[in-house]
């Protein structure tokens, strides 16, 4: 239990990586990692695209062309409330003043914040992308299905010494990634995962959100103190 309290302790999103190379073989054990999470029925859902050199960098590309030319955005599943409740929203804004104050990025700088927040799309230069897809036919129970095999990724690579962040913001140009790399139709982009090691000296990598109090989410029946 240390240990894992340890991982969890240590995990966090990293947004600024060395270009060290990730061999194929850590790749595989982190996604093999991941596929021991719980599903319900034993459905596993959930594909994912391991993604490195020329395939990687095209990707990049096609996702840097789009957002030039504005392509419009694609919203194929809901991942915020809407609209977002007060509390959650003083949450988000907190998370992101904190973030873009780490890297000296005035909240009204709008300029500063979209180059940032284009960074997604590049994965943050990490040496490994993953791009991971959930089948369409799947119920709402299956995205929480998938969350926890994504938690067993991030733990399964801080294991290893590698860093991870979740890319929600992929989703936005699911049909660019349908494209690039000629996904299935049956499958829906959910997100990108940045994989590689941390770069220790990056201002960006020092910035870590808060948590909620236990009371907040938490409630205690029975138990004797």
């Amino acid at each position: 239990m240390t240990d894992l309290a340890a991982l969890l302790n240590e995990r966090r999103s990293v947004r600024a990586y060395l270009p060290t190379p990730v061999p194929k073989a850590d790749v595989t054990r982190i996604l093999k990692a991941a596929r021991q999470a719980p599903s319900g029925a034993n459905l596993q859902p959930g594909h994912f695209v391991a993604l490195t050199g020329t395939p990687f960098a095209a990707l990049q590309t096609a996702l840097a062309q789009a957002i030039a030319s504005k392509r419009p955005q694609v919203s194929e599943y809901s991942y915020f409330p809407d609209p977002m409740p007060a509390h959650l929203k003083a949450r988000q804004r907190g998370a992101g003043y904190g973030l873009y104050a780490t890297l000296g990025v005035d909240r009204r700088d709008v300029v500063g914040r979209r180059a940032q927040f284009a960074r997604n799309y590049a994965f943050f230069d990490a040496p490994v992308g993953i791009v991971v897809t959930i089948d369409r036919a799947m119920g709402k129970g299956c995205y929480m299905d998938l969350g926890m095999a994504l938690m067993s990724l991030f733990l399964a690579a801080t294991a290893r010494g590698y860093a991870t962040t979740g890319i929600g913001a992929l989703a936005h140009y699911g049909d660019v990634v349908h494209e690039t790399l000629r996904l299935p139709a049956d499958q829906l982009v959910v997100c990108g995962i940045a994989l590689g090691r941390a770069d220790p000296d990056a201002p960006v990598n020092t910035f870590r959100t808060d948590r909620a109090d236990l009371a907040d989410y938490a409630r205690f029946e029975g138990f004797e103190d």
